[in-house]
């Protein structure tokens, strides 16, 4: 679907795939406590690694004190889903989460590519 073409949808109808971000606000001394679960963390992305609803993600740097990962979805379901039982979040090393829906327009990658 492009741009263009959303404009012209009823969008109850019709359902297409955007990206969403997960954003995660760390503990501090995050990149220090994260290692005992880190394997764990991993392991549990997995699935969704591999059925293309995970993208991207990892840690912001200098400082570390936040991370961000990308999901695409029809929904914002997946990364909701992803969060609540991501062992990072489980084990108390996020503060607080959030997901955005992000209207990619250019790349590769983009969902809603302009024309």
């Amino acid at each position: 679907m492009h741009y263009d073409d959303i404009a012209n949808v009823d969008e109850k109808w019709v359902r297409f795939t955007m990206h969403y971000l997960l954003f995660y606000d760390v503990v501090p001394d995050y990149a220090l406590r994260r290692q005992p679960f880190r394997t764990a963390h991993f392991e549990y992305a997995r699935p969704f690694i591999e059925r293309g609803e995970l993208v991207l993600g990892g840690a912001l740097a200098d400082p570390v004190d936040a991370a961000v990962l990308l999901f695409r979805g029809e929904t914002p379901d997946v990364a909701r889903t992803f969060a609540a039982a991501d062992p990072y979040v489980q084990r108390g090393l996020v503060i607080s989460w959030r997901v955005r829906p992000w209207t990619t327009v250019v790349g590769p990658g983009a969902e809603v590519p302009l024309p």
